[in-house]
């Protein structure tokens, strides 16, 4: 599979037509995604402007993956820093990590997503840079009960017909899962509107 630097190339080359650009966008979210997949499309989606006919705005391509690189640039080095100094702190006989690192631990849980949003229209808003400085830098340990995004407890119940969800009524991180009993409406709606998301039909996104 192409490197994450050759699909973001692809998405800047004017020569490619509009379509196989979304396509290789959409492979750069595969391997990177920080609210996961769904909800981190809808957020390019939306935050970059790309229209339901591409050529009507094919700069919103270079946007879009403008945005996801710069965040995936900070993370990257945040994830450099880390290691490097969880090298020297186990080297010294520390091998649990400080508080200030509960939210990377708290983030690992959900495998290589930073900040899982199983609901793609209920993310974190803002530039993705943003929620990476916030959460690189944060001002106070998280709580092991709350959000690791803006330390928040409040949660709502959200179902995907699989696995029932409790997120954070602010930011739409999962913050605790378990599997579903059965198929739902609120599923079904939400398969739908990840359809009109998919094909940028719906306006309010």
């Amino acid at each position: 599979m192409s490197s994450f630097h050759t699909l973001r190339a692809r998405v800047h080359d004017a020569s490619l037509p509009p379509y196989r650009r979304l396509s290789a966008l959409r492979s750069c979210l595969q391997m990177f995604a920080p609210y996961g997949f769904r909800a981190t499309y809808h957020h390019l989606v939306r935050t970059a402007g790309i229209p339901r006919h591409l050529d009507r705005d094919p700069d919103s391509l270079v946007r879009a993956v403008d945005e996801l690189h710069a965040a995936r640039e900070l993370w990257l080095a945040a994830e450099r820093e880390y290691a490097e100094r969880r090298r020297l702190e186990k080297r010294a006989g520390r091998r649990t990590p400080s508080q200030a690192d509960t939210w990377r631990v708290w983030t690992r849980g959900w495998g290589s997503v930073s900040y899982y949003c199983p609901d793609p229209r209920r993310h974190p808003d803002g530039p993705l840079t943003g929620t990476f400085h916030h959460s690189i830098h944060p001002a106070t340990p998280v709580p092991h009960d709350a959000c690791p995004l803006c330390r928040g407890v409040a949660t709502v119940a959200w179902s995907d017909g699989h696995r029932t969800y409790q997120l954070c009524v602010h930011c739409g991180i999962a913050l605790t899962q378990q599997p579903a009993d059965h198929d739902s409406d609120q599923a079904r709606q939400a398969a739908r509107q990840w359809k009109a998301t998919w094909h940028r039909l719906d306006a309010s996104m």
